[in-house]
């Protein structure tokens, strides 16, 4: 075999991007804004594993879905990546990863089925062969893993993530519980997903209920920041800043919202989120514009001053008014 070399150039660069949350943190309408983003006028692939779930967004999103069903394993999320970048996708979707891991079928399962078949109900050699169970679901993800760094296009997977806390010792010698700190998780909330996956992100972001869609940077390189702006939300500008990147260019931000000071946390949304997803739901809802202008204008009266409301809001808007426009088109 001759191996040969030439000066790198960076040209049609595929990012691995993971978004973690929990319920309503808006990890899935981001992802779709980005994909949106990233591919233009072209649909991108979304793999549901939540029993069509995904579907919901399909009047203001252009992409192609496909149903991912139990079980969950490491080899059936490999064989649905990769048939989506063999047509050729720019972006692929997953949503979520997390039942890869903990979900049925998932390499929690796998461990289990794999120490029922070594030990059975015998207690003591369950605890001698309890390692030795990992070594099939282990190799199975490992495998999985590999074959999404060959993937060409841009991976976006969601995963769900949880609140975690830990026991630690103050400068007093007591206990005192505190959120968990953990390398691939943020302010105690961690992806629920193989410990070692989120290493090999290239880029990964938290979101959370209390201020949707606006991504805190877990692991964010330098050279990919440009793309997300601090404290603005995810949004088709961020697509279209990895697109120019990915392909060779550089990755000067454009018009964002209004950032949050360096060094401050995102402050909360003072609505409670129930209001918000009212609000998000009556904008959804609209059938035409002038509908659309209504529910919108009453969104920006309960929201106020309050900027994460209004630039939720804003973007959802923006979103159905799109939907709309393009469905008077095809009349």
């Amino acid at each position: 075999m001759t191996i040969q070399f030439k000066r790198a150039i960076r040209d049609q660069v595929g990012l691995l991007i993971g978004l973690a949350g929990g319920t309503g943190s808006g990890k899935t309408f981001s992802a779709f804004r980005l994909a949106a983003g990233i591919c233009a006028d072209k649909p991108f692939a979304v793999i549901d594993t939540e029993a069509g779930r995904a579907k919901h967004y399909a009047d203001a999103f252009r992409f192609d879905h496909a149903d991912l069903s139990p079980p969950f394993t490491p080899d059936a999320y490999a064989e649905a990546i990769l048939a989506a970048d063999a047509a050729r996708y720019g972006v692929i979707i997953v949503d979520s990863m997390s039942h890869e891991w903990a979900s049925e079928g998932g390499c929690l399962e796998m461990q289990e089925a794999e120490l029922e078949r070594m030990a059975g109900d015998d207690y003591r050699k369950r605890e001698a062969c309890r390692m030795s169970a990992w070594i099939r679901p282990k190799m199975a993800h490992k495998k999985m893993v590999q074959r999404l760094l060959q993937v060409r296009a841009h991976l976006i997977l969601c995963f769900r993530a949880e609140e975690k806390i830990e026991m630690v010792h103050d400068d007093k010698g007591k206990l005192q519980v505190v959120p968990k700190v953990t390398p691939t998780g943020l302010n105690g909330w961690v992806p629920v997903c193989e410990k070692n996956l989120p290493y090999e992100l290239t880029a990964s972001f938290l979101l959370t209920a209390d201020h949707p869609g606006i991504p805190q940077p877990i692991k964010l390189q330098d050279q990919h920041r440009p793309m997300f702006p601090a404290g603005a939300p995810i949004d088709e500008a961020s697509g279209k800043l990895v697109a120019a990147w990915a392909a060779g260019g550089k990755a000067a931000a454009g018009p964002v919202t209004p950032q949050t000071p360096a060094g401050q946390a995102p402050q909360p949304s003072a609505l409670p989120l129930a209001d918000i997803e009212h609000h998000v739901d009556a904008m959804n809802d609209c059938e035409s514009l002038d509908a659309l202008k209504g529910a919108f204008e009453a969104s920006k009266r309960a929201a106020g001053k309050d900027r994460s409301a209004l630039d939720r809001f804003t973007a959802v808007k923006d979103t159905n008014k799109r939907r709309i426009e393009a469905a008077v088109e095809t009349i």
